[in-house]
């Protein structure tokens, strides 16, 4: 992802600050969309990994629909290009306003997580005098082996409905006149590397739609939402498997003709195209500790202060003499480090660090804790042009 060059543009530079390769964003793309198409599956891709207006309008670009879980989120896919007939809807905690901003502005779906939001939307629509597509998320009660922060699709989390809720809504479906229910929803995890999970996920969804079918609920959308994850230790195998991934799903799902079968990517797309810079500040021993302090914080990547979560760091300006160093951030909180024991080359002020596969979840979580500025969001080709400007002015 670096090479000399680009590292002797990236001294002059401020930092911290995100850098996205928009070659390996495109590589993604169609790698994704390659796999998927062999067997007809939609992407919609999830707008909360990675909300930058310009990597949106190059996924909308490329055809894709979006996933989005708020208001806003409905409103910049619209801005950057994604079709209303391709924006799917979910959260657990839709607002009216939200929920009426979905309606008006024609999306495809809102995915409904509870019986409560299921008769909000019902009386909204009403009030509006449209009928409106919903799709059932309901809650398989699946372990996604991955991080308890990340984990949507158990019993006791937060999410989607439970069998219970299901029963009761096909038993009372006629009271539901403003909604056309004809999708069902599914999302278990993030960052789910255990492909084993996905083929559990089918067998558990295949049992709803037989369910459903035996109760005359005709069921054409079937989404099965995102979670597959990325090489975090190893970023250099930069694109996923996609195509292992969406095999699991077309050999285990039983889908019937007219079903179409929805995925909702987010991190998978551009988890790795996606770098934070740091320049280090100071490097202090801490007892028999190295703890190398940059200018990068959790108001940067809160990945690892809220999931312990590992990125690979290296640095960028130095590569002699390696030893483990701690390495934290300015902000005041003590859970401000991005990583310990790592080994590094012997590490100095002034040196420029690069922390991998930050595209997702980096600058999307961003905050201004501290009263820290924002960092600033660098593209690949941003270098290449300023690289050109300046041999023709040699």
């Amino acid at each position: 992802m670096f090479n000399k060059q680009l590292i002797q543009q990236f001294l002059q530079i401020k930092t911290p600050c995100y850098y996205y390769d928009t070659g390996l964003l495109l590589k993604t793309l169609f790698a994704i969309k390659s796999a998927a198409s062999l067997y007809n599956f939609q992407l919609h891709y999830a707008i909360k990994a990675n909300a930058n207006s310009k990597i949106l309008k190059s996924i909308s670009e490329e055809g894709f629909g979006a996933d989005c879980v708020s208001g806003n989120e409905i409103i910049l896919a619209l801005n950057t290009g994604f079709h209303p007939n391709r924006i799917v809807f979910a959260g657990v905690g839709k607002t009216d306003d939200e929920i009426l901003l979905a309606i008006e502005k024609n999306i495809f779906c809102i995915n409904a997580e509870s019986l409560q939001e299921l008769e909000v939307i019902n009386h909204l629509a009403s009030g509006l005098n449209k009928k409106v597509r919903i799709a059932l998320r309901i809650n398989p009660d699946i372990d996604a082996h991955t991080h308890q922060h990340i984990t949507t699709g158990l019993h006791d989390n937060k999410f989607g409905l439970s069998w219970c809720d299901v029963e009761y809504f096909m038993q009372h479906k006629e009271d539901y006149q403003n909604l056309i229910v004809d999708g069902v929803h599914f999302h278990i995890g993030s960052q789910i590397t255990r492909m084993q999970v996905f083929s559990d996920l089918c067998y558990v969804v295949n049992q709803v739609l037989d369910d459903l079918a035996k109760n005359k609920m005709y069921i054409q959308h079937i989404n099965m939402g995102g979670g597959l994850g990325i090489n975090y230790a190893e970023p250099e195998s930069q694109i996923p498997d996609f195509q292992t991934y969406f095999d699991i799903f077309h050999q285990k799902m039983k889908i019937k003709t007219g079903q179409i079968v929805h995925f909702e990517p987010g991190r998978a797309i551009v988890g790795q195209s996606g770098a934070l810079i740091t320049r280090v500040l100071y490097v202090k021993e801490n007892g028999d500790r190295k703890t190398i302090i940059v200018d990068a914080g959790f108001t940067e990547l809160l990945r690892p202060a809220l999931y312990q979560a590992k990125h690979k760091i290296v640095n960028l300006t130095n590569e002699n003499n390696y030893m483990l160093y701690d390495i934290a951030g300015p902000v005041c909180e003590t859970s401000d480090y991005f990583g310990k024991s790592i080994l590094l080359p012997e590490t100095t002020r002034g040196d420029l660090l690069a922390i991998y596969s930050t595209g997702a979840y980096g600058e999307v979580m961003a905050s201004q804790y501290n009263l820290r500025q924002p960092a600033e969001k660098y593209f690949s080709e941003d270098f290449h042009e300023k690289h050109a400007e300046i041999l023709n002015n040699s």
